[in-house]
């Protein structure tokens, strides 16, 4: 029934807006998202139909020499609730353009009239014949073309004749193009799936991947046969069931962004998720979910929609110039018997061979030392005769052996995904099942728990060529180690335990490779090794991140948890690749140099060449001076860097550089013209602040107030006292904002606020007040609740007190100045972060010595109220 046309805008307007409210309706009772967008191409049809009538003066049927085409998603009929409209003006000839050009414009303009975003594209169909080699876009929109009214005929003359001729003429420039908008884009969204709030169109394995795998289908189907591709000739038989649940599950996700976002945002937030699972959007429409568990759902949907789209683009694509160079050595030296590669893909010329393990797992070491990836055959060749091979979880002989191969590979993280997407890893070892695609749903992993075991395997095996300098010390270890198919084996199963039901992961993951070790022929002190290395995996980041690693009392307990060298160099280098496993940022330069730096300690201490706590002006301390003495400006005496030294704790002089100590020292001989020294430095992404004055209450708080109200984030701060009362305290700060980047000046003022606060010409407050907007912050992905714990064992000097809770602007600010209210000396703070959630450590005393149980419990009850306001 066609639209009344008088009056016409209005009529087409509510008949529009009463159509899009039906179909929301209907999405919301059904969370059939692939039927939302079939309903809402076929309601574009008929305004557009309705369009062409009013505008056009004829019936779009019997208009000649003129097409109205979609393109596109609305080609495909896959319109989503706020998706672009493309749409293809297609004429005969010139003279047909010119008649009906002004007519197509109108209704152009009347789409944006409806509030719809069109994107109005206009060829001749003689244009259509070749590859425009300017608008890759056009050439791969063009591929979902579909006829919505006009010359009927001139359509068939673009979809049977023409395009087939131009994909004939360019089909591998086509694929070319394709593959480069697709690594364009894949690289701006990282080069992975996992992301915390995944876009659900452009994300590695989103509706996208899809279509690329789609188009990859139409494209290779003409070029062989000559004739336009059925889903059926696209979708490989053994993943078409996978395909098609994948975009039903990401079709509903995205409709239920867009209806409750109302425009075309196709991020999933978090709060979008957790709404998204409420209703089992994709899944089970009214029955609510947990959101860790959606998101799994989304991850595995994810993972084999991206899986599928690059083999089909590596299976349709010449391999890349350092990949064939590889292969050209390969055919000449090693290639095994059983392979051949095509592209980048492995393929198998013997699949009955496979049912013999060993020459499985050849397949495997293969991939680790050579870094190619299965071909679609091959991968399901490898899943259909699985279960002719062995049962789930039976013995293998020789097991270990051929394991052990793949982990020392420099490409065996690559291995170990092939063999967990072709079902080989979790059939050799059923306890990895529980966490495949497990998501940590803290604001903090962005990767599920398998991804994250692998992608630390894989951050050990980057070690062999380090492309940072502070990635070097961590190369050395490496090559230094006896035994690093330990250390590979122990981040493989390190986190098992977050998918069973133990409170701690940890003593999940124990459980589960005893069961692993029975599949394995370790002898009994791997074993124990491996054990260490689970049980204490945690240890080195807990003491860099929240103790004072300068502390002898620190290495000490350390060291005598690790034990041996050898165990210290594989518990480094596993806290190394699990840190930077977490996020992409999560091992900043400074965690890595703190790392470090607790592995010299630790290495010293084993070998007993530590010595007392504090300086003193004796011979032991003799080779302190001896560095720094030729660094100081002229004149500076011996005594007098005797005198600035003495009193500090020892670990001020591990913690910096002789240069930085000299810095210091140049800094305090100047305090008797200014009570208040400070310097600022930039080292890249962080900057260091060092004030040096002599000792009073809120001095730490009026400086991390100071940058908090500036809008800067604390990363690491240290207060260090002389026996003269001289404070020596150094902030680590981010810019988030960029605020000292884009305006240079402002770091004088930012150093005036900070005199200003600490002599008292302005108040804390007051700074703090005038900086609101700063200081304001959304509400938060995660609800974490406070807690606080004191330990007066770990340090001999200081009570230790430990503080999670939820991170906020203006948090250190809180914490000190209750502390300083309270009558508390910080001695070290180490600040830490991890997404949302605060992890603060602060070393205090109060008159000298240890907190009394009585200040600890004042101090708790005042904390949290603070943290309250």
């Amino acid at each position: 029934m066609g639209i009344p046309s008088t009056p016409f805008g209005t009529v087409l307007r509510d008949f529009y807006a009463e159509e899009f409210a039906r179909i929301e309706r209907e999405f919301r009772a059904s969370s059939n998202g692939r039927m939302a967008t079939q309903a809402r191409s076929a309601l574009l049809d008929r305004v557009i139909v309705d369009l062409g009538r009013e505008f056009l003066g004829q019936e779009p049927g019997e208009i000649r020499k003129l097409c109205l085409v979609g393109l596109g998603g609305y080609g495909r009929r896959e319109l989503f609730p706020h998706s672009d409209i493309d749409l293809l003006f297609l004429w005969e000839d010139a003279g047909v353009e010119s008649r009906f050009r002004e007519a197509a414009q109108a209704i152009g303009r009347a789409l944006w009239d409806l509030r719809l975003r069109v994107a109005p594209t206009h060829r001749l169909v003689a244009e259509c014949d070749k590859l425009q080699r300017d608008n890759p876009e056009f050439n791969i929109s063009v591929l979902d073309s579909r006829c919505i009214g006009g010359d009927r005929g001139l359509f068939e003359r673009l979809r049977n004749k023409a395009l087939p001729h131009m994909i004939d003429g360019a089909w591998s420039e086509l694929l070319a193009d394709l593959a480069t908008l697709t690594r364009q884009r894949h690289r701006k969204e990282g080069d992975t799936i996992f992301h915390l709030e995944p876009n659900l169109k452009n994300s590695p394995g989103g509706l996208r991947d899809y279509h690329v795998a789609w188009w990859v289908g139409l494209i290779s189907n003409m070029e062989k046969h000559g004739r336009w591709a059925t889903p059926e000739d696209v979708w490989p038989s053994k993943s078409r069931k996978h395909m098609e649940a994948a975009f039903d599950f990401l079709a509903a996700a995205r409709c239920f962004v867009h209806y409750r976002q109302g425009r075309d945002d196709n991020a999933l937030s978090y709060e979008l998720q957790a709404a998204a699972a409420a209703r089992g959007i994709g899944v089970e429409p009214g029955h609510a979910m947990e959101p860790a568990d959606w998101m799994r759902i989304y991850f595995r949907h994810a993972r084999a929609v991206y899986a599928l789209s690059t083999q089909l683009l590596d299976e349709t694509l010449p391999a890349p110039a350092t990949l064939r160079s590889r292969l050209e050595g390969w055919k000449s030296r090693r290639l095994h018997p059983g392979f051949s590669v095509a592209g980048a893909r492995l393929s198998l010329l013997d699949p009955a061979a496979l049912r013999e393990p060993r020459r499985l797992l050849e397949v495997f070491q293969y991939i680790g030392k050579h870094g190619v990836k299965l071909s679609r055959e091959a991968e399901d060749q490898i899943r259909e005769t699985l279960p002719t091979i062995f049962d789930s979880g039976s013995a293998v002989r020789g097991l270990w052996g051929s394991l052990k191969e793949i982990l020392v590979a420099p490409h065996a993280a690559e291995a170990l995904r092939a063999m967990h997407s072709s079902g080989l890893l979790v059939r050799l070892f059923p306890e990895f099942r529980v966490i495949d695609s497990l998501v940590m749903r803290d604001y903090y992993h962005h990767y599920t728990v398998d991804a994250h075991s692998f992608m630390a395997i894989e951050n050990i095996h980057r070690l062999r060529a380090p492309e940072k300098t502070w990635e070097r010390p961590f190369a050395n270890i490496f090559s230094e180690l006896e035994e690093p198919e330990l250390l590979f084996l122990s981040l493989l199963f390190h986190d098992v335990g977050k998918g069973m039901p133990f409170e701690d992961h940890v003593a999940g993951s124990l459980e589960a490779i005893e069961k692993v070790f029975t599949h394995l022929d370790l002898k009994p002190e791997e074993a124990d090794t491996v054990r260490f290395l689970i049980r204490d995996h945690l240890a080195m980041s807990a003491s860099i991140l929240r103790r004072d690693i300068f502390d002898p009392a620190t290495i000490r307990v350390f060291a005598e948890q690790v034990g041996t060298p050898e165990r210290l160099k594989l518990l480094c280098l596993f806290t190394y690749a699990d840190i930077r496993a977490v996020n992409p940022d999560a091992l900043t330069p400074w965690k890595a140099e703190s790392l470090w730096q607790l592995y010299v300690l630790t290495a010293n201490y084993l070998s007993r060449s530590l010595d007392e706590e504090r300086f003193r002006a004796g011979a032991g301390d003799l080779q302190f001076i001896d560095r720094i003495l030729p660094l100081l400006p002229v004149p500076s005496s011996r005594d007098e860097l005797a005198s600035f030294l003495n009193g500090l704790p020892r670990r001020y002089l591990f913690a910096h550089s002789s240069e930085e100590v000299a810095a210091h020292f140049a800094l305090a001989r100047r305090l008797k013209d200014d009570p208040v020294q400070l310097h600022v430095e930039n080292r890249g992404q962080i900057y260091t602040l060092t004030l040096l004055a002599t000792d009073r209450p809120f001095l730490f708080a009026g400086v991390s107030g100071t940058l908090a109200s500036w809008g800067m984030d604390i990363w690491k701060a240290e207060a260090f006292a002389n026996a003269a009362g001289v404070v020596v305290d150094t902030f680590h700060f981010t810019d988030p904002h960029k605020t000292l980047e884009l305006n240079p000046p402002e770091l004088a003022r930012l150093k005036g606020n900070i005199a200003e606060v600490l002599s008292g010409a302005v108040s804390q407050e007051t700074l703090m007040r005038g900086r609101a907007g700063v200081l304001s912050a959304p509400q938060p992905k995660v609800s974490v609740p406070t807690q606080i714990r004191f330990d007066d064992v770990s340090s001999s000097h200081s009570t230790l007190m430990e503080i999670v809770t939820q991170d906020r602007a203006g948090l250190l600010y809180r914490l000190s100045s209750t502390l300083a209210n309270i009558g508390c000396n910080i001695e070290v703070a180490v600040i830490d972060t991890e997404g949302q959630r605060a992890v603060d450590t602060f070393y205090l005393t109060v008159g000298g010595a240890k907190l009394a149980a009585a200040t600890q419990e004042t101090l708790r009850a005042a904390l949290l109220a603070a943290l309250e306001l």
